[in-house]
């Protein structure tokens, strides 16, 4: 009998003390295989399996390319890498970054569904923004199951927020119950085979690292008058409207909210350079306002003043600007 004992866990913020308590309060007997994405830099020390496995009953890795998937084993994304499962192996992929991380938790979950099915339990913890959402929706679509740390028990309820907005979820518990209902559903008998979309499957290679282009990305997508913050390509939206979601031809990939928190950043650094170079505008017509009166030529200097302090008001209309982004 097929069990439901393939569970993906990704988190953020708060996290980590999260899954601490999670891997020490599950069952001597706990069985399933547990696969961890934790938002970390590009130059963490892969440090998360030694802290996660001090006190657990499972045996606690750093995934490496190429291992088999073991149960009884809870395997955690090394850093700069998408952590993906295909064919039953795991695969670090150096695919495009999404929503700003490497590794991201979107891959992880939408390769553990189009690999196992409705044998995989997709879990978002706590964190900031959303990442999470949109692959814990692909894995209701391939037939598994949804669960989402309760959002008042977070320290950051951004992400069980936005995934419980995302897909209809199956279980919304608190982290002092997590250990049991993970131990329950892994012995929970899965569900039948469903239809697995094709747009994941392809979703995942991009995160493996295969080529992307546009016309691969006009598979999944159609383009909208946007550009990537990344790299400043044509942004297409992804016809799965649940999150929603862009990508460019490169192959980064956003969610809306993440899309309009990196615009807003970038318009706030586009206003403060526009606002030293009209600084640097009034200084320089200033000297060359000084010169020409210096030299009588006054009529000279007079425009150099008007060109002054039209600066000065463009630069003061900036600032303000400043303050209200």
């Amino acid at each position: 009998m097929a069990t439901c004992d393939i569970i993906a866990i990704g988190g953020s913020l708060g996290s980590i003390a999260a899954l601490r308590r999670l891997m020490q309060e599950l069952p001597p007997d706990f069985a399933a295989t547990l696969l961890i994405v934790v938002h970390v830099g590009r130059d963490s020390n892969n440090l998360l399996a030694t802290v996660f496995g001090r006190h657990s009953p499972l045996t606690v890795v750093t995934a490496t390319d190429g291992a088999e998937v073991l149960p009884r084993h809870a395997y955690v994304a090394p850093a700069g890498r998408h952590m993906l499962v295909i064919d039953g192996v795991i695969r670090l992929g150096q695919g495009p970054r999404e929503n700003l991380a490497r590794p991201a938790i979107d891959p992880l979950f939408r390769s553990v569904a189009t690999c196992y099915g409705a044998r995989a339990v997709g879990v978002v913890l706590t964190g900031m923004l959303n990442d999470g959402a949109s692959g814990l929706a692909d894995v209701k679509r391939c037939g598994g199951i949804a669960v989402v740390q309760a959002p008042d028990d977070a320290e950051a309820p951004d992400m069980p927020r936005h995934a419980l907005a995302a897909t209809p979820v199956d279980h919304q518990v608190p982290m002092s119950d997590m250990a049991a209902l993970l131990a329950t559903l892994s012995t929970t008998q899965a569900g039948p085979p469903v239809a697995k979309p094709k747009a994941i499957a392809t979703e995942v290679a991009l995160a493996l690292g295969v080529p992307s282009d546009t016309d691969l990305v006009m598979t999944l997508a159609d383009p909208v008058p946007l550009t990537c913050p990344a790299c400043g390509g044509v942004l297409s939206e992804l016809r799965q409207k649940t999150p929603l979601r862009f990508r460019c031809q490169v192959g980064h990939s956003y969610t809306a909210e993440v899309l309009a928190t990196e615009k807003e950043g970038a318009a706030d650094e586009a206003v403060r350079i526009a606002l030293r170079i009209m600084e640097e505008r009034v200084q320089l017509t200033r000297k060359l306002a000084q010169n020409a009166r210096a030299s009588g030529l006054g009529y000279a200097a007079a425009s150099y003043e008007k060109h002054m302090q039209e600066s000065r008001d463009h630069a003061e209309v900036l600032r303000a600007a400043i303050f209200r982004l």
